[in-house]
């Protein structure tokens, strides 16, 4: 039993890193990166925060959001702000350069999945995998703490 349900679970990492791979490859040309884009849509989901609950919510290094905030910034889809209260505090948020670049990032992708899934899916099949979506966003959402590295 404990077996099948390994292999069931392998199917599934093994399915959702392939789709993951085949919908980066779908970004334009000259994009920025894929963590660049799941920031913004952090940042477009969750408004202006902090730093430091920025790096939470996207499971980031300091010094990798950093990195990433610079290069965000220095494009003009982020702009980085001292807290009111707390001046040392640094909160991030969103440009309308940015939800643009957003947008347009999620339509290419969301194109290239409707057309496939139109292309090759049954609808039976189609059914089943918006059914799935559910139970993979709590999965995605699901905190613990991290498996140690071998």
């Amino acid at each position: 039993m404990a077996n099948s349900q390994s292999e069931e679970v392998l199917a599934i990492l093994r399915a959702v890193l392939a789709l993951g791979r085949r919908l980066r490859t779908e970004r334009p040309r000259g994009s920025i990166t894929v963590a660049g884009v799941t920031l913004l849509g952090t940042l477009k989901r969750l408004g202006v925060i902090s730093a430091v609950r920025l790096a939470e919510e996207e499971r980031l290094q300091p010094q990798s959001l950093t990195r990433l905030l610079s290069s965000l910034e220095e494009d003009g889809l982020i702009v980085r702000l001292r807290g009111k209260v707390d001046r040392r505090e640094m909160q991030v948020g969103i440009t309308e350069a940015g939800l643009e670049l957003l947008k347009t990032e999620l339509r290419i992708r969301r194109g290239w999945l409707e057309s496939a899934m139109s292309a090759i899916l049954t609808q039976e099949e189609r059914e089943q995998l918006v059914a799935a979506s559910g139970a993979m966003s709590k999965l995605a959402l699901h905190h613990t703490e991290p498996a140690p590295r071998p």
